[in-house]
C-alpha cells in the first residue's frame, strides 16, 4: 500500500470545488430583475423602532402632524441632567425648600438613605422618618429647637451615661473614681459616640440648607458645637484651671463637673472659645488647599455633630418605644464595645499603695518573694517576682531587674483588686423597674481607691 504525501494530501482536502458550467441554452438576467434573495425578503419585512402606528381618533385638518425630531449621533455631548440613571432629577420640594436651614419634615419621607438607616438600626415603626431626620440635624445647622436634635441629644446623653455608669459600677465596684471617669468617656464620649456613628453609616453633608437629602447629617464648621450638660453648680474658678494648672480632687470633680470628670465652661468661656474657632475655621477655609482634611476644630465639631446624632438617636427611641426598649438598644450599640481597663490604669507608687490596701484590709504585710529568674550575668536578664500576703499570692511580675519586677508584681496585684467582678449576668438597679422583678440583691460596691 503506497503512502500518500501530505502535500498531495493537502492539495486535495483544500482545493476548491468546480462549478458546474452553464448551458449553451441559458441567458443571464439583469440585476433588476433578479429575484430577491431570502434574507434580503426577510430584511425588507423587518419593522423598524422609528415607525409608528396611525392613530384611532381621526386628526383634524387644522392640528399640524407631529414629526419625530432627529436623533443626535452618539458621539454628540448630552447634558447630563439628562441622564436619569447616572444623575435622578432632584425632589421638586427641595427648590421650594432651600430657604430654610433644614430639610422640611415631609422629605423625610421620600429619603432612601434616611429608611435605609432605619432599616439598618432595626429601629420600630413606632419610630417616624421624621424624627430619624430631625436626630441628623445639629443645633449649628438649624438653630430652631423645634426642628434640631438639641433636646433629644440631652434626653440621649442623659440615659447613655445612666446606663453606662450603673453598669459599670455593678459590673466592677472596686474600680477607683478616676478610672470610672475614663471608663464612661471610653464608652459614652464624644469619641466612641463618633465611631458608633461611623459604623451606623452616617454621612455628613458638606454645607447644610434646606434642599440636603434629610438621610445627610448636617453641621456648620463656622459655629461652636453645643455639647449637651446637666443642670448643677458650676466652678466659680474654671477659667484660672487651665491657666495657673491648679489641681482638681475627685471630690470637688464629682459635684462640679460633667458626667466625664472634665471642667464645665460658663457662658464667657463658651462665647470666647467660640470666636477663637470661628476665626481659625475662616482660616481653615482659606489653607482648604493646603490642609485638606481640616483642622482640629473643623474635626472636633464634626466628632461632636456625629456624637450629638447618636444621642438623639437614643434620645428617640425612648421617647417613641419607651424605657426597656432604650436599654436594649444602649446595650446592643454601645455598651457592648470591648473595652481593656487594665490599660486604664497608671501607678505612682505602686508598692505603696498595695501596702496601704493591706493594712487598710487587715491582710499580713505583702512580701517580695523571687520566683525564677534566668541569665543574671547575661545581657538580657529575667526575674520573675511574686508578691505573697501571708500564703496567699496577690500577683506575679517579670522584669529585667529585680525592682522592676517587684513594680511590675505590685501594679498585677492592684489591677486584681480593683478589676474584680462578681460575673457577667449581674443584675443592675433599672431591672428592679420591670413589672414582676425578681427581689433585688443588694450589690456589692467597694469604699473606694486606697490612695
Amino acid at each position: 500500500m503506497k503512502r500518500i504525501r501530505v502535500e498531495r494530501w493537502s492539495s486535495q482536502l483544500l482545493a476548491a470545488r468546480p462549478r458546474a458550467s452553464a448551458g449553451p441554452t441559458t441567458t443571464t438576467c439583469p440585476r433588476s430583475n433578479r429575484p430577491a434573495a431570502p434574507q434580503e425578503l426577510c430584511l425588507s419585512q423587518r419593522r423598524n423602532q422609528s415607525t409608528f402606528t396611525q392613530p384611532s381618533d381621526p386628526i383634524s385638518e387644522d392640528q399640524p402632524f407631529l414629526e419625530s425630531e432627529p436623533t443626535a449621533p452618539a458621539s454628540t455631548f448630552a447634558d447630563p441632567t439628562e441622564n436619569m440613571a447616572r444623575f435622578p432629577p432632584l425632589d421638586p420640594s427641595s427648590k421650594t425648600s432651600a430657604a430654610y436651614p433644614s430639610p422640611l419634615p415631609s422629605r423625610s419621607l421620600k429619603s432612601a438613605k434616611l429608611a435605609a438607616l432605619h432599616a439598618r438600626l432595626s429601629l420600630s415603626e413606632k419610630i417616624p422618618l421624621q424624627t430619624l431626620g430631625r436626630c441628623l440635624v445639629d443645633s449649628t445647622a438649624d438653630t430652631n429647637r423645634q426642628f434640631n436634635n438639641a433636646s433629644l441629644a440631652f434626653l440621649g446623653h442623659t440615659l447613655i451615661n445612666y446606663h453606662v455608669s450603673e453598669y459599670l459600677m455593678v459590673r466592677y465596684p472596686r474600680l477607683p473614681m478616676s478610672i470610672m471617669y475614663s471608663a464612661v468617656a471610653a464608652f459614652a464620649g464624644p469619641d466612641a459616640l463618633h465611631t458608633v456613628a461611623r459604623q451606623w453609616g452616617v454621612e455628613h453633608a458638606a454645607v447644610p440648607g434646606g434642599e440636603v437629602d434629610p438621610g445627610l447629617l448636617q453641621f456648620s464648621t463656622a459655629k461652636a458645637p453645643v455639647v449637651p450638660t446637666t443642670f448643677g453648680s458650676r466652678r466659680v474658678e474654671a477659667e484660672y484651671l487651665d491657666k495657673f494648672n491648679w489641681r482638681r480632687g475627685i471630690n470637688s470633680r464629682v459635684v462640679f463637673d460633667d458626667d466625664f470628670g472634665n471642667v464645665v465652661q460658663s457662658p464667657q468661656t463658651t462665647s470666647s472659645s467660640a470666636d477663637v474657632e470661628d476665626s481659625a475655621s475662616r482660616s481653615a477655609e482659606n489653607n482648604a488647599a493646603l490642609k485638606p482634611y481640616g483642622t482640629p476644630e473643623t474635626r472636633k465639631i464634626a466628632e461632636t455633630a456625629h456624637a450629638n446624632a447618636v444621642r438623639a438617636v437614643v434620645g428617640a427611641v425612648y421617647a417613641h418605644c419607651g424605657r426597656e426598649a432604650v436599654k436594649d438598644f444602649v446595650r446592643a450599640h454601645v455598651i457592648s464595645r470591648q473595652l481593656d481597663l487594665s490599660k486604664l490604669f497608671a501607678f505612682k507608687m505602686p508598692t505603696r499603695e498595695l501596702f496601704t490596701l493591706c493594712a487598710r484590709e487587715e491582710f499580713e504585710k505583702p512580701v517580695a518573694r523571687l520566683l525564677s529568674e534566668t541569665g543574671r550575668r547575661s545581657r538580657t536578664p529575667v526575674f520573675v517576682v511574686g508578691i505573697y500576703s501571708g500564703n496567699d499570692k496577690l500577683g506575679e511580675g517579670a522584669g529585667p531587674n529585680l525592682d522592676a519586677a517587684r513594680w511590675k508584681a505590685a501594679m498585677n496585684a492592684l489591677k486584681a483588686w480593683y478589676l474584680y467582678s462578681p460575673g457577667e449576668e449581674v443584675r443592675v438597679p433599672s431591672d428592679m423597674l420591670v413589672e414582676d422583678a425578681k427581689p433585688w440583691e443588694p450589690a456589692h460596691i467597694d469604699i473606694g481607691e486606697v490612695i
